[in-house]
């Protein structure tokens, strides 16, 4: 049986989540819940949801502030449900990394159809580049192997999870706030020199010559980038 997509619903208004789960259950989704913009954060980490449904109105803050932090390690999507109208607050949650933005008072017909999309686009996204390419280094997400110049190397879970982020962003500089909390959570942001130890181990199995490293690049003071091929 496949597994219902897991909807995570980050509003603190119980009318709203007492119309929300039902509709979702009967239409195949399972559905979780937050209230504050702190345990919202915290259960995108923790659960991974498929898709997540925010309100910008929450009692610790803005549900912007949701949105600037979890897109710092995740492409999970994300539709804004909010009774603010005004123009430039739409454009500043898409800015900021929404999929899409649905008024409130809203149509369930409505907000499951901009569901299907943002999943699907999603899906499409991961679809695109199964297999990544850095250099001589080629990194199969879906089989979960890495090879250099053909031959498999062995890496720990961790440590493919570590490459397979940085390699999704080919050139791009990350800070090692980023690249922290994306593979090991925002309750490790401040762990610089354990980053640091997983960078030099991982350089000893992919780098031709580690003390002078050309796939995993180091922007002193800032963080990594991975070569571009």
């Amino acid at each position: 049986m496949t597994a219902k997509p897991n909807v995570l619903v980050i509003d603190d208004e119980m009318a709203i989540l007492r119309f929300l789960k039902p509709a979702l259950e009967a239409n195949n989704y399972a559905m979780s819940s937050a209230g504050t913009v702190a345990d919202g954060i915290r259960r995108i980490a923790s659960e991974s949801p498929d898709i997540v449904l925010l309100d910008l109105g929450l009692p610790d803050g803005d549900g912007k502030d949701v949105l600037r932090k979890a897109r710092e390690w995740s492409d999970v999507p994300i539709i804004v449900l909010s009774a603010r109208e005004r123009e430039n607050e739409k454009i500043e949650a898409l800015d900021l990394g929404a999929d899409d933005y649905v008024n409130k008072p809203f149509n369930i017909g409505e907000l499951l159809a901009r569901m299907r999309t943002a999943l699907r686009h999603r899906m499409q996204r991961k679809a695109e580049v199964p297999v990544l390419h850095v250099g001589d280094l080629e990194i199969d997400s879906p089989r979960h192997r890495i090879s250099r110049a053909g031959v498999d190397l062995k890496l720990t879970p961790k440590e493919f999870e570590l490459i397979s982020f940085l390699a999704r962003h080919p050139g791009r500089v990350l800070t090692h706030r980023q690249i922290l909390t994306a593979v090991w959570g925002p309750a490790h942001t401040e762990d610089t020199q354990y980053l640091r130890v997983y960078v030099g181990q991982l350089r000893q199995k992919i780098e031709a010559q580690p003390s002078d490293p050309t796939i995993i690049l180091t922007e002193p003071g800032i963080g990594y980038r991975i070569a571009e091929n």
